[in-house]
């Protein structure tokens, strides 16, 4: 009898990577609906390197972030954006600039920013699709507990995920507050390569694609994603070859206020 209470202790004290990653995914469901009580400041950097190791491009946006009843709005409070052009920088003050109708870094500035940060889809602007924390995402995956350990002062799971059939792009690692069961940080990396007749025949390629977000806890139930971003190689048709990195950090949340005055039409 006392065997089977400590080994129903242990079980306890030690669940499986499905059942703490489905409390996880629970979870988020929850903290997703609360952080729309939030508005907040974002700021977003994006470099693009030439194969050189030179700065090609680079866009820096700050916004202010409100949620809505159904999303978020994100207005553009300040823009700086620098491009390389005969050997010198070259400023603008507009996201979306294109010096000219091959100017590829502009369109891939703009394109990549708006879908890392500000899918609206979500609540926070984060894609679903590059962290598999919903329930339908880890559908996809396979989880496995790898440990138990300290993480800047939080005690944590270690879980690793790999991808389960061909709808599973990822694979990477899952830090989760045992506590709470919530993220605190997530990496991922793509787990397949780009077939190699694409990288022979057409000469592209994508290397070292991953991304990294990191959660911080500001109010009962409420964890956001604090600091998010990733790098990777990016290769073209032979001819255009790029670093590209975007981070992302969210900042000064406060409680949204509601008006919700009533205007009532008296009679004359």
């Amino acid at each position: 009898m006392i065997e089977l209470l400590v080994f129903a202790a242990l079980a306890a004290a030690h669940p499986s990577a499905d059942e703490i990653m489905a409390r996880v995914a629970e979870n988020q469901r929850r903290a997703v609906e609360m952080r729309s009580a939030f508005v907040y400041r974002q700021n977003v950097l994006v470099r693009l390197h030439r194969g050189n190791g030179r700065l090609a491009r680079e866009e820096m946006s700050n916004f202010t972030v409100t949620p809505t009843a159904d999303g978020f709005k994100r207005q553009l409070d300040h823009f700086a954006g620098k491009y390389q052009k005969d050997g010198r920088y070259i400023e603008y003050a507009k996201p979306g600039y294109e010096y000219n109708e091959m100017d590829i870094d502009g369109q891939l500035a703009s394109d990549f920013a708006d879908d890392f940060t500000g899918d609206g889809r979500s609540r926070d602007g984060v894609g679903a699709e590059w962290f598999p924390l919903t329930p339908e995402r880890q559908q996809h995956y396979r989880f496995r507990l790898e440990g138990r350990e300290e993480y800047l002062g939080r005690d944590v799971w270690r879980i690793t995920l790999q991808p389960r059939g061909e709808q599973g792009f990822w694979a990477g690692e899952v830090l989760v507050d045992a506590a709470e069961f919530q993220p605190v940080l997530v990496t991922t990396h793509m787990a397949k390569g780009i077939p190699m007749v694409v990288r022979t025949v057409l000469g592209t390629n994508l290397k070292q694609f991953g991304f990294k977000v990191a959660y911080e806890k500001f109010a009962e139930g409420v964890w956001f994603p604090a600091r998010y971003g990733g790098e990777f190689e990016l290769r073209l048709l032979f001819l255009y070859k790029r670093k590209i990195s975007i981070s992302a950090v969210n900042s000064g949340f406060q409680r949204a206020e509601v008006d919700s005055r009533v205007l009532w039409n008296l009679p004359q």
